[in-house]
């Protein structure tokens, strides 16, 4: 096996996740900036944070469309340069509709990026590395947040006008990316799938490893056949995948009801109201994404050792513990300067083993090769359409609810999960993709 080779195209790919998390989070140093600077009154600036996030759900919901039509390489290339434009757009906006546009730009490379990125990534991968493999997305997400934060906390020093910075410096990857992917191959699985090109595809499974090549076309070829058969009278949404989209919606739903983006997207402001200066915030913020980071390292190796389900349950206890205690701090009243952020560093470590890990290599496990990217997609797109809810309204609930009240429903909701991974979420570690849907699709 040519370990290598796989683990380079992975780490390429990845990139696009680095992308991903850089520009989910980068808005928070700026927000508030850019409230000042075009006197946006509460409404407009939900809507100028969230703006992205709509974009992240047009781009999901589209993602399938290239990916299957034009194939993954191609289409993470559409998705690099829309990084790039939107970068360079945002940092040189001269109007808030021009601003917004390119934040929606944004938004929707981020979307295409996780459907397209963790299906290349599964794709290429053998069974007994790829939740390693795919969590380098994960991985590449999360370390994309710790730069961005680290990168507005170093140019929040700069004046007024350094937002427009901590923008514009995303360019540089974007333009890394997009000169990188000339590099990889095409997803040999597509290849098979969509084109029929199996001698393609065996040259690219031999550089994988030359040892199960044969095999493995030969296994891709007979479920694509099965599957085709009957594919145009049963769409992704029949019978015969209800187990699939049922776990990969749940799946997306759970992961942003934990009120991991509200507290991304808003983490300075929060760390502000129990009584930390501006700098202190984006400080303790920075320190937030460095915990995210270490243990997503952490998950990384141990998701396929001792399994996906092991530690989305050791996460939703943690969960349910860190998030309960944040609202009783606010509940009680004994929000010190220091009381919430500890809670808050724990529960982002808890969510990094679990959650943070576990959702992109779950889902683009879960479906069946001809059905792969539009399962990502309805994934990707329940993910960020409740990314957007929970973004958009996060500032309004915690005003007129509470703290306390907004926190305890992100722990009940963390003790549906509970239920959810202990009674219903199958474990996929060590199976070939075929042998996955052989579990889980009614044949």
């Amino acid at each position: 096996m040519n370990r290598k080779n796989v683990f380079l195209w992975s780490l390429v790919i990845a990139l696009g996740g680095f992308l991903f998390g850089f520009d989910t989070a980068v808005i928070s140093g700026a927000e508030q900036s850019i409230q000042k600077y075009w006197h946006l009154n509460s409404i407009q600036h939900g809507f100028t944070v969230s703006i992205a996030l709509i974009g992240t759900v047009i781009g999901a919901l589209l993602g399938a469309i290239p990916s299957d039509r034009l194939g993954r390489k191609k289409t993470l290339y559409l998705i690099a340069f829309f990084y790039l434009v939107s970068s360079i757009g945002t940092a040189i906006s001269s109007g808030w509709g021009i601003f917004l546009f390119f934040r929606f730009l944004g938004g929707m490379g981020v979307g295409a990026s996780s459907v397209t990125a963790p299906i290349y990534i599964s794709e290429i991968s053998p069974a007994g590395r790829r939740g390693k493999l795919v969590g380098l997305f994960q991985f590449n997400v999360v370390l994309g947040i710790v730069v961005s934060y680290l990168s507005n906390y170093l140019i929040g020093q700069a004046g007024e006008h350094s937002w427009r910075f901590m923008l514009g410096i995303q360019a540089v990857p974007s333009g890394l990316f997009l000169f990188l992917l000339r590099y990889v191959p095409e997803s040999p699985r597509w290849l098979i799938s969509k084109k029929g090109k199996a001698e393609e595809a065996r040259e690219i499974f031999n550089i994988i490893d030359p040892v199960t090549a044969d095999r493995i076309v030969h296994e891709i070829q007979l479920t694509d056949k099965e599957e085709k058969t009957t594919l145009e009278t049963e769409p992704l949404f029949s019978v015969k995948y209800r187990t699939p989209v049922m776990l990969a919606m749940l799946f997306a739903v759970f992961n942003q009801v934990s009120g991991i983006n509200a507290i991304i997207y808003y983490s300075p402001r929060i760390f502000e109201s129990t009584g930390l200066g501006k700098s202190s915030s984006l400080l303790s913020t920075a320190g937030l994404g460095a915990i995210n980071f270490t243990f997503t390292l952490l998950a990384m190796n141990f998701i396929d050792r001792i399994g996906r389900r092991t530690l989305m349950l050791i996460g939703s206890l943690g969960l349910i513990s860190t998030l309960a205690m944040v609202s009783y701090s606010f509940y009680s009243g004994n929000v010190n300067r220091w009381s919430v952020p500890v809670f808050l560093f724990i529960y982002i470590a808890f969510f990094a083993i679990s959650q943070g890990a576990v959702i992109w290599v779950f889902i683009s496990e879960i479906f069946p090769n001809p059905v792969r990217a539009k399962g990502q997609t309805l994934g990707s797109t329940t993910h960020w359409i409740m990314a957007a809810v929970i973004a958009y309204s996060f500032p309004f609930l915690s005003e007129k609810a509470g703290g306390g009240n907004t926190f305890l429903f992100f722990t009940i909701m963390m003790c549906l999960q509970l239920i959810f991974v202990w009674k219903v979420m199958p474990e996929t570690k060590g199976k070939s993709l075929e042998q996955i849907e052989h579990n889980l699709v009614l044949h």
